[in-house]
């Protein structure tokens, strides 16, 4: 890439940027919206249950699901011998 494209790409990848910056709201409001309202909060145990556990979980099952039912095949090829070369030729 010369170096026309790539002051191109950083000032596009720069602007985008700074305009999602500009245009998000606060994550730290105080005020609360119309309708907000929250549910209890997780506990420790239920967050990593919930974020942790869970997707290895699914992992694990889709890996195995997926080790079960593959049905191809290792195919090895024998190296050919010095006389088998020979005759071939």
């Amino acid at each position: 890439m010369d170096k026309k494209n790539a002051l191109r790409a950083g000032a596009l990848a720069a602007g985008t940027t700074l305009m999602m910056l500009l245009m998000s709201s606060p994550a730290l409001a105080v005020t609360r919206d119309d309708g907000d309202d929250p549910g209890p909060g997780l506990s420790v145990i239920e967050t990593l249950g919930l974020y942790v556990v869970a997707p290895l979980g699914l992992f694990l099952i889709i890996t195995a699901a997926v080790l079960v039912l593959d049905k191809s095949t290792i195919r090895h090829t024998k190296p050919k011998t010095k006389a088998e070369i020979q005759t071939q030729a």
